[in-house]
């Protein structure tokens, strides 16, 4: 029986840190494929690198080897001089390539050319498998990536070019809707809520543009990722003042007749739930032994329970009576399901007829909600998981200043006294 092959983690410098240096720097190999390994030999000193070694079977019991570079022992890798794990496996395999194709006598193989357009392409199609919201992300990526980087290899991008456009994209105006095959029109806002808004549109452009550019470095089709992972965004633009409805704005908006689209505000008010996840509500979503509604489908794909007070669980309750768990839980008055922004026109009617000036979108609710939330006393790690968000840091950048205000108010009521008037003064004693 053959001896079994022993394997060695590399995969990581703290792996690496364990293996001892061998006689003659042997190195230590990790099987790959196909008679491929991957060797790293170990530094012998406090200043010195490990070596990443490719080897290659050619047969009776020959190999051949190359080195490829030092391991990110001490240093950040760049895909170049320094290499982590994962390159010097790529690295191997092409060396193997090269030296496979020249035993055969056939040319070597030219670098594929991988643009940003092709990247972007990829990237989408996932998104489309995996994420919601496609029609702004596509709309962004024509609008703002394509037409500078389109033709650009993704292999070529530079820290300093995405930098630049990052900026210069901060100081182009707000699109706006144009008619097809009219001059595009611009928003301009003065001042520095204007500056702030076009700061923060750069950052969401440019988290979209990384993340189709860690898409391909995940994928194996970028080297690696190092000019784009060093391009920051704008810091401190995002945190803009989240508005609401006060409790009257919201009284007068349920008082409204009770139509198909008054139930749609009156469900948000009391889940903070967005529209989309309304919409798609059946009437087995609703729980009512833990008093709860199932959202099963939501902005991040992934589902949650939201508890109910009393006044939600009544109006819950009311809504599923006697239908069929299978039905959409929520339709329009002609019997049709909700469609996607079917609520915008409908929202500036309702607001007209509440009287709240100016009109408010249909996500003002779901902070509305959020706000008295927080005013009444609830807690952020609660509410961050009543709306679905993956940690609080979404919602300490929105509501953070409310949980603050609440905390303020608790102060002055329960913080201690110690039965001092405004103008006791303190005594000390004298110094010896």
């Amino acid at each position: 029986m053959p001896r079994a092959r022993r394997e060695f983690d590399l995969s990581t410098p703290t792996a690496r840190k364990r293996l001892k240096a061998k006689k003659n720097s042997v190195p230590y190999w990790r099987f790959i494929a196909g008679g491929r390994y991957v060797g790293y030999r170990p530094h012998t000193g406090a200043q010195h690198f490990g070596t990443w070694v490719a080897r290659l079977y050619v047969g009776n019991e020959n190999y051949v080897m190359a080195t490829l570079g030092a391991a990110d022992d001490r240093a950040s890798a760049d895909g170049v001089a320094v290499l982590d794990y994962r390159q010097a496996v790529e690295k191997t395999q092409a060396w193997c390539d090269l030296q496979e194709r020249q035993a055969k006598g056939i040319a070597p193989k030219e670098p594929e050319a991988y643009t940003v357009a092709q990247c972007i392409a990829d990237y989408l199609d996932w998104y489309a498998a995996h994420r919601k919201a496609l029609a702004t992300t596509r709309f962004a990526v024509e609008a703002h990536i394509l037409p500078v980087f389109g033709k650009w290899q993704v292999a070529n991008l530079t820290a300093r070019q995405i930098r630049q456009w990052h900026q210069d994209l901060a100081k182009t105006p707000a699109r706006l809707r144009s008619v097809p095959g009219t001059a595009q029109r611009w928003k301009v806002l003065e001042g520095p809520e204007g500056e702030r808004r076009r700061k923060a549109t750069a950052n969401r452009v440019l988290t979209i543009f990384k993340a189709a550019l860690n898409f391909a470095f995940s994928e194996g089709r970028a080297a690696t990722d190092e000019a784009w992972r060093r391009v920051k965004p704008f810091k401190g633009v995002d945190a803009a003042k989240i508005s609401y409805l006060d409790l009257e704005q919201a009284a007068r908006l349920l008082q409204l007749d009770d139509s198909d689209f008054h139930r749609l505000v009156r469900a948000a008010l009391l889940t903070g739930c967005r529209y989309g996840e309304l919409t798609a509500l059946r009437v087995g979503d609703y729980l009512p032994d833990p008093q709860a509604i199932h959202v099963r489908e939501s902005k991040s794909n992934k589902a949650r329970h939201v508890y109910l007070t009393e006044e939600a669980t009544a109006f819950f309750a009311a809504m599923a009576a006697g239908r069929p768990a299978g039905e959409l839980l929520f339709l329009r008055a002609d019997g049709l399901a909700w469609a996607s922004s079917q609520q915008d026109r409908r929202m500036r009617e309702a607001c007209k007829a509440a009287q709240i000036e100016p009109a408010v979108s249909f996500h003002i609710l779901r902070h509305t909600y959020a706000s008295h939330y927080l005013m009444g006393g609830g807690s952020l790690p609660a509410l961050a998981a009543q709306l679905g968000h993956a940690d609080t840091r979404m919602t300490v950048l929105h509501y953070s200043h409310l949980a603050d205000s609440w905390r303020a108010e608790e102060a002055r009521r329960f913080g201690p006294t110690f039965g001092l008037g405004a103008s006791a003064s303190v005594a000390f004693p004298a110094a010896p």
